[in-house]
């Protein structure tokens, strides 16, 4: 963070000293919400949780060099004492980023948010210095963490917003004006907190309605929630996709052999090809998005190609794609799941494993529940299973408890016979049954929302194939 005085930060916060010896302290360090990450300089804003209250460890985030602490009363030790940490934390990430005057670069959507943002800071990084969301930490301490990252030289700052119903966006916006808008796509991610889709598609586009007039929205043009947005907003409006008269578009889209995405991109100064190291077509979608940031801030196409083609994965449990040394393939997509990236991984899986299909390989997909669809969930698990079956998926896994016999349900009504389909009830026994079954060749998708746990399932065979438990995923 840029340096500040606790007396400063205690005008933008609205705290009230207490026990500070000295308010021309300058806090230097980063912003901290863990005690254990506190380091010199740094400043900690102390929560109360479910589970611990943070301002039981206020002393000890002192101790290890943090210049006071943020918090909702006196705790012994230098601290500046507010009504709302994280408010306060708010106040002081707006404060920031105004000072700055760094470009914010927002993203939100139901699919595809933080793979998006891996790939809009790849490029931008190539620019000038940048600042991004680390994970999936989009919410409302999330980002005004991530913004607090931003030093004097940072130049871009690129966040993922996410919205549990309406109005969260409008909140985040506050906190970080963007002057750049990414709307992906209106899916059914927490279909069942918002009520339905036009309530995701009111949500999302607050993210539009809160750019200024010399801002830039880029909205997928092959949505036909997000592109009505364009009457949402006073910015200019740029348009992504593989519909013609996107601006910023995909051409002669395919596979590789191994499932990853190429395409020519084509953008209004020039044309480049791309071949991604990601896996999974779904991926050409969010490429054209972080295309469309980049053009606007000045990066030619060629260095866009480019770059795009040597972006890596930078965040946990997304597509990550380790082959063991018996020639088995894990695909770890287990950090969430919804219908549309469901969808997305399986093909993803179906083009791995035609790769290897020489090989005598098998593809697997080790699935669970998709959470937060209410009243959609039979049908959406239901869906999903007879699409494994229509992609030909050699076997389907389904783990877990209702929303799993409904993925299991919908693989044998669609025409899976024998053992080509198999309900189990939790993640070891479909680890017990993997263990038995699978033989070099074969391709394992792993995937299922985030409060499943299957992440255990990838885990453990890729234990299996190293003997140590620790892989080096490509």
């Amino acid at each position: 963070m840029i340096a500040l005085s606790l007396a400063e930060i205690s005008s933008i916060v609205g705290g009230q000293p207490a026990d500070i010896p000295d308010l021309d302290a300058q806090v230097t360090g980063p912003v901290v919400i863990d005690s254990r990450l506190a380091a010199p300089g740094s400043l900690f804003a102390a929560f109360a949780g479910e589970r611990a209250d943070g301002h039981d460890y206020a002393a000890t985030a002192v101790e290890t060099g943090a210049v006071a602490v943020l918090a909702t009363r006196p705790v012994g030790v230098p601290a500046l004492v507010v009504d709302d940490v994280e408010r306060a934390l708010g106040a002081l990430a707006r404060a920031v980023v105004e000072r700055l005057g760094t470009t914010v670069v927002a993203l939100t959507g139901s699919a595809g948010k933080t793979s998006t943002k891996d790939l809009v800071a790849q490029l931008l990084t190539r620019v000038a210095p940048t600042v991004w969301t680390p994970g999936s930490l989009n919410n409302e301490i999330g980002l005004p963490l991530t913004a607090l990252r931003a030093e004097a030289d940072t130049r871009h700052l690129v966040l993922e917003m996410g919205a549990r119903g309406i109005g969260h966006i409008r909140y985040l916006t506050g906190l970080t004006p963007p002057r750049i808008g990414v709307v992906l796509n209106v899916g059914s991610a927490h279909i069942g907190e918002f009520g339905g889709r036009e309530q995701i598609a009111q949500a999302k586009g607050e993210l539009v309605e809160a750019l200024p007039e010399d801002g830039v929205a880029i909205l997928n043009a092959d949505d036909g929630h997000v592109r009505d947005m364009a009457s949402r907003t006073k910015a200019r409006v740029v348009t992504f996709g593989e519909a013609p008269e996107a601006d910023i578009r995909a051409e002669n889209v395919r596979l590789t052999e191994n499932g990853r995405p190429a395409f020519t991109l084509h953008t209004p100064s020039g044309c480049g090809d791309v071949t991604m190291r990601l896996y999974g077509e779904h991926h050409v979608s969010n490429a054209l998005a972080a295309a469309a940031v980049a053009s606007e801030l000045g990066m030619p196409v060629d260095e866009i190609a480019q770059a795009l083609s040597e972006a890596e994965s930078l965040s946990r449990w997304r597509m990550e794609v380790t082959e063991r040394p018996d020639g088995v393939t894990i695909v770890n997509d287990a950090y969430n799941a919804n219908p549309e990236s469901m969808r997305a991984a399986l093909r993803a899986l179906v083009a791995m494993g035609g790769a290897r299909r020489g090989e005598g390989g098998r593809t697997w997909a080790v699935l669970g529940q998709m959470a937060e669809l209410g009243d959609e969930a039979l049908t959406e698990h239901d869906a999903v299973g007879r699409l494994a079956v229509r992609l030909n998926v050699s076997k389907l896994v389904a783990v877990g408890g209702r929303e799993a016999a409904w993925l299991q349900m919908g693989a044998y009504n669609e025409g899976s016979w024998g053992e080509e389909s198999v309900h189990v009830s939790d993640a070891q026994a479909a680890v017990d049954l993997l263990r038995s079954e699978l033989r070099p060749g074969d391709v394992v998708l792993v995937k299922a929302s985030r409060s499943v746990g299957l992440e255990k399932v990838a885990a453990a065979l890729l234990a299996d194939g190293t003997g140590e438990g620790e892989v080096a995923a490509r």
